[in-house]
């Protein structure tokens, strides 16, 4: 099982991915990086697009590959990766969060970021900086706003243009909840890869995560929101490692399980 499904997060696209890809083909794996609908891609507008048109945007992807493939979701994209590997578990060799929003069944991360804000501002992360057109459908980030919580521990040059490359997201999927079960979603092989300097998802808030839902391996990369951008070499050898690991538990043992 070599292909492997990149899926990026709230405001990003495929692009967020670039530096990871060849490093990932270089260890024999296949990655394909999505572009969700909605971020200015496919045909959805901001407004028009909703949770659902994501996840199935990625079980679109699955079905086109020939077996299992593994997910590696960063950010709010772990709230697909969740809901598409509860809904298609017989097309999932395994999940990684890298950075992500692992969340219990039912709860929404704002539901998260609520509670933890009250004891540490910081929660609220780009939050606070969003730009909402007048109906809240959608918001921006502004660039400086971007290079601060997204991408300050990238060097200046490339942070800026990946700041800049931010398009307008729909509210629609930001928001959405996944519904899993401890049977299919809760069966499978997961990884869940620390960011150490997240000024996004903050530490407090992914540590919360992994203990409410436990069973996934943990790497941890001293960086801030985006490993992909700042430390790509580590963080593939990271995923490299999962998936090594996952495929050879597999040939002895088919059955889905935690590592």
């Amino acid at each position: 099982m070599n292909d492997v499904i990149l899926i990026h997060g709230a405001w990003a696209g495929a692009w967020v991915w670039d530096a990871l890809v060849p490093l990932l083909r270089q260890r024999g794996f296949h990655p394909h990086a999505l572009n969700l609908p909605g971020n200015r891609h496919g045909t959805g507008t901001a407004e028009q697009v909703d949770f659902a048109d994501c996840v199935a945007c990625v079980e679109t992807a699955l079905d086109q590959l020939d077996g299992p493939a593994f997910l590696v979701a960063h950010s709010g994209g772990g709230v697909i990766a969740t809901q598409v590997a509860e809904n298609r578990p017989d097309h999932i060799a395994g999940i990684a969060y890298v950075a992500g929003m692992m969340l219990p069944t039912g709860t929404g991360f704002a539901d998260l970021t609520r509670h933890l804000v009250q004891r540490n501002p910081a929660a609220a992360g780009i939050g606070p900086h969003l730009i909402w057109d007048q109906r809240r459908r959608y918001s921006k980030v502004p660039p400086a706003a971007g290079r601060d919580i997204f991408f300050h521990d990238v060097d200046d040059a490339p942070a800026w243009a990946a700041a800049r490359q931010l398009t307008p997201q729909p509210e629609g999927p930001r928001a959405g909840v996944a519904h899993w079960t401890p049977e299919r979603f809760g069966a499978l092989p997961r990884l869940y890869v620390e960011a150490l300097r997240d000024r996004s998802v903050i530490l407090e808030a992914q540590r919360w995560m992994q203990q409410q839902v436990p069973g996934a391996d943990v790497a941890t990369l001293d960086t801030g929101h985006a490993p992909q951008l700042a430390s790509p070499q580590k963080l593939g050898e990271i995923l490299a490692g999962f998936f090594h690991r996952v495929n050879t538990r597999d040939k002895a043992c088919p059955l889905h399980g935690p590592l």
